[in-house]
């Protein structure tokens, strides 16, 4: 039994990653790391404004949203000698970066969480060998998401064959129809907020998403594209950028397509017929 631990005390089976830290394993220095809490990472809290109802039983409620989800991990570090715990405890100082850092989870399905840190670093020798250490970090977006993107490829719809010039009869017309339609599948429980990058040439290109439940959101963008420029519209950030760095945002009219729970439907149109543009929609599945 490692030296300070307790009897009958069993390390947890599950495995996560905060930065550069993987917790749950034993590191290439022999360095057993142990996490024992995960609060928070299973629901966030969430914000709902009630107003009292004026000579009635109750109140009218209001939207309810998800808030930034606060996570706390806690547990030991089993060291091989007293000269490691040192590089332990700044291990743990560093996971808790205070920039965006990725925080995964590797349950029997992955999921990720951009987090910072929010709160004290603790960690503690409790032996020459065992770090008691504790931290806080703070998920502004509260989703977790898948930790694998999927990407939708989209290209205008084209029609190939038909009449030939001059005709005999008895008179055939094959055609080949593409559409320019393609399946979305968010494998979570919440919505997921795609990034869409149009690639041209294409005149006032339109992205339509239509959720399982038949309703669309349809996004226009009332300008023209030039071959080798692209659009990217992100979603969450609500940005249109143009070549990366040009903001067309004035030029966006509809409204801001997700990607609810389940198989949506994404049709990419243009106001004239481009056969070298595309449009890809990149997203990650979510939960609450």
């Amino acid at each position: 039994m490692a030296a300070g631990l307790q009897p009958g005390f069993q390390f947890s089976q599950l495995t996560m990653q905060l930065g550069g830290l993987v917790l749950g394993q034993v590191d290439d220095a022999g360095v057993h790391w142990h996490c024992a809490t995960l609060d928070g990472w299973e629901s966030p809290d969430v914000r709902q404004t009630l107003t009292e109802r004026t000579a009635d039983h109750g109140a009218y409620a209001g939207p309810v949203y998800l808030q930034e989800r606060v996570i706390t991990l806690a547990g030991k570090a089993v060291c091989p000698d007293y000269v490691s715990t040192f590089s332990a405890i700044e291990q743990v100082k560093a996971a808790a970066a205070l920039a965006d850092t990725l925080l995964t989870v590797y349950e029997p399905v992955a999921r990720q969480a951009t987090v910072r840190r929010s709160g004290k670093v603790l960690a503690q020798r409790l032996t020459d060998r065992v770090v008691d250490w504790s931290i806080q970090v703070t998920a502004a977006d509260p989703r977790l998401y898948a930790v694998t993107a999927t990407t939708v490829a989209l290209h205008l719809p084209s029609v190939s064959g038909g009449v030939t010039w001059p005709i005999t009869f008895p008179l055939t017309i094959p055609a080949d129809v593409v559409v320019g339609d393609a399946a979305a599948v968010n494998t979570g429980t919440f919505t997921a907020r795609p990034v869409i990058t149009v690639a041209g040439p294409v005149s006032q290109p339109q992205v339509t998403v239509t959720g399982p439940r038949g309703t669309s959101a349809v996004l226009t963008y009332s300008g023209d594209i030039a071959a080798g420029d692209t659009l990217v519209l992100d979603v969450d950030a609500r940005t249109v950028l143009y070549n990366g760095t040009a903001n067309r945002r004035a030029l966006l009219t509809g409204s801001w397509p997700h990607l609810p729970p389940g198989q949506s439907t994404i049709a990419f149109r243009a106001a004239a017929d481009s056969p070298t543009a595309t449009c890809t929609v990149t997203y990650r599945s979510a939960w609450m």
